[in-house]
């Protein structure tokens, strides 16, 4: 490699390497950097921090239906069962479910925790 180096004012110093150098030098941090977040995922999935879902799940969220419907229909529970199992009124999750009401934070905190998934993926 055909490198100068360069003393600033300061007396920082400097290096300048050819720019086919520098563009191997990116895209290697870049590969490795990828793996690295490759290897995070695949740790928390093996320990069951993250999960894989289908395309049918994933379109229905993209489409804009109701979040907790779909979570709650992807993990076979009934209106009733998930109500239960989040200590909520059957009614009110069928308004949640429905659009005709929001849920507040609370709520929302004791679907996600029931349905195993971030409040955010309920948002």
């Amino acid at each position: 490699m055909n490198a100068q180096y360069l003393t600033t004012p300061s007396g920082e110093r400097m290096v300048v390497i050819p720019e086919a150098e520098y563009e191997r030098l990116v895209a290697t941090a870049e590969d490795a950097a990828d793996r690295a977040v490759v290897a995070d995922f695949r740790r928390r999935l093996a320990v069951g921090e993250e999960e894989l879902v289908s395309d049918e799940i994933v379109g229905r969220l993209l489409a804009g239906d109701n979040p907790v419907r779909v979570w709650r229909e992807h993990r076979g529970l009934s209106v009733s069962a998930l109500a239960a199992k989040a200590g909520i009124g059957q009614p009110y999750l069928s308004e949640i479910e429905a659009g005709k009401k929001e849920g507040g934070i609370g709520t929302m905190k004791k679907l996600a925790a029931a349905l195993g998934v971030a409040i955010d993926d309920l948002v």
